[in-house]
């Protein structure tokens, strides 16, 4: 019996709970390349990022919906980061006071010392952080984390944020600061996984450009090395990279490749 039309095809399968935009979305890409889901199953989604020039965390997140809908598509491998080694404290700087940047850095200054996964950030509330006057204080049900270092990153969001209602007033680290396409979004509300992927990598390349522009004469080419790693980092190889700096892992995942990553870092210097 031949495959119905892979919009017919399409349609005969539910969504998962909790991905209906992701799954939308995917379905979306299959059908701009004409493949119902049995041929996506047959090819992975490798033509999907190919077509759409999706970076691996996104393979990842739509490999992952792709399975929770039924469809038996191969598991992506994350890669190494790479370098293994890598300043990442320029993406923790406060350069203005946009909103949008600040939540970035705060996030990023938070991650350096509690690397937790896209889907603990989103999840992370105000009143598991608090302040002393040297460190973040995070609890979560797995246990307290002390971050050094992301003070100032923290009040100046938390300073920023206070100004407008909607932000003031979310349970939310990390908040939408506008409407988005679905219909339960609104201002102060949890992002989605994708939106915080996005997020981090619009706040990479921002911090790449403005590092080029302010570069001075005798740092440009260090300045140049740095800014071109950051235009394809993305916030699972920060995650790692910041493990492999030594930070202590939030949960087990990621911790094995971070040591290896320090491993191998340690061979290649000789």
């Amino acid at each position: 019996m031949p495959a119905p039309p892979p919009v017919r095809a399409w349609a005969r399968l539910t969504p998962p709970l909790g991905y209906e935009p992701q799954w939308r979305r995917l379905v979306e890409a299959a059908l701009e390349l004409d493949l119902g889901p049995d041929a996506l199953a047959e090819t992975g989604l490798d033509p999907l990022a190919a077509a759409r020039d999706w970076k691996p965390a996104t393979v990842a997140l739509y490999s992952k919906v792709a399975r929770y809908g039924g469809i038996d598509v191969p598991q992506p491998r994350t890669p190494e980061p790479d370098p293994p080694v890598l300043d990442l404290r320029e993406l923790t700087r406060v350069r203005s006071e946009a909103p949008e940047h600040l939540r970035s850095v705060a996030w990023c200054a938070i991650a350096l010392g509690w690397p937790g996964t896209v889907g603990q950030f989103r999840s992370l509330r105000r009143d598991q952080v608090r302040t002393t006057a040297r460190r973040l204080l995070i609890s979560t049900d797995d246990g307290e984390w002390a971050v050094p270092g992301a003070l100032t990153a923290w009040h100046a969001w938390e300073a920023v944020r206070n100004r407008f209602p909607a932000l003031a007033a979310s349970p939310w680290v990390l908040p939408a600061l506008r409407r988005g396409p679905g219909i339960d979004s609104h201002v102060g509300g949890r992002l989605s996984t994708q939106a915080l992927q996005v997020t981090f990598a619009k706040h990479a390349v921002r911090t790449a450009t403005a590092m080029r522009a302010t570069a001075a004469p005798g740092q440009r080419e260090h300045v140049e090395a740095l800014a071109a790693d950051y235009l394809t980092l993305s916030y699972d190889s920060y995650r790692r990279l910041a493990l492999a700096g030594g930070a202590a892992p939030v949960g087990p995942r990621g911790a094995v490749r971070a040591l290896r990553s320090v491993h191998r870092a340690a061979r290649q210097a000789g």
